[in-house]
């Protein structure tokens, strides 16, 4: 097995703050939100930590957006098992049908149909449940960039935890009419907002009594497409 990296406790500090952003927002924190939790005087004494912990290999980083921080497989492992060791190792059982998921990838959604309908799948995972910090119940590919500036990109696949309710902040997949999208939630006294991370594309104002308005699940982690090649 290979020997986990030793880190600085800033490094550690710094990782466990990016594991709880992404378990809490379904997306990494961004330099700047970085620097002001940790009372760095600038961002840019973040992404020195950030470096260093890509060059340990514990993190990737990912050029061009702000939140492009990608937490590696072994390290998402190593998370999961540091969580159960309190309550003895026995629980880590090596049976597949306890320590792997299996996750449908849903394709194009056609308007009005269930999300998880046959026809929506186009291929399915077999993943190890320690991968992830919250359970997702299925992958969706990623359409278009306006989730860019949170990391996520065209191509991509979203693990996803099926949800009709979701916390302000949270990046949530929302049924509007015939369309199907991922979007960070907003909730306030006069509507529902549905806000992109690019600044290219217009937040979504969703009527507070619309009938066409569906929450589909919260977004619990991230996969590149690459990584399943």
């Amino acid at each position: 097995m290979t020997e986990s990296p030793k880190l600085t406790p800033r490094q550690q500090q710094i990782l466990d703050l990016v594991q709880s952003a992404i378990e809490r927002t379904g997306a990494p924190p961004t330099r700047a939100e970085i620097a002001a939790e940790l009372g760095f005087k600038s961002a840019n004494a973040a992404e020195e930590h950030l470096q260093a912990l890509a060059r340990k290999g514990v993190i990737e980083l990912v050029g061009g957006t702000s939140r492009g921080i990608r937490l590696n497989s072994d390290t998402l492992r190593a998370l999961a098992q540091a969580r159960l060791e309190p309550f003895g190792k026995q629980y880590m059982l090596p049976l597949p049908s306890i320590a792997q998921l299996t996750l449908p990838l849903v394709g194009r959604v056609a308007a009005g149909s269930p999300i998880l309908a046959q026809e929506h799948v186009d291929e399915t995972y077999l993943m190890e449940a320690a991968m992830w910090a919250r359970r997702p119940d299925y992958l969706l590919k990623v359409r278009g960039m306006s989730m860019r500036d949170a990391g996520i990109l065209d191509g991509d696949m979203l693990a996803v935890q099926k949800a009709r309710e979701a916390k302000n902040g949270q990046i949530v997949v929302a049924r509007l009419g015939e369309e199907v999208t991922v979007k960070r939630l907003r909730r306030t006294s006069q509507a529902i907002e549905l806000i992109p991370e690019n600044p290219d594309f217009q937040t979504i104002y969703v009527p507070l009594d619309a009938e066409d308005f569906e929450l589909e699940g919260i977004a619990v982690g991230l996969i590149r497409n690459t990584m399943l090649m």
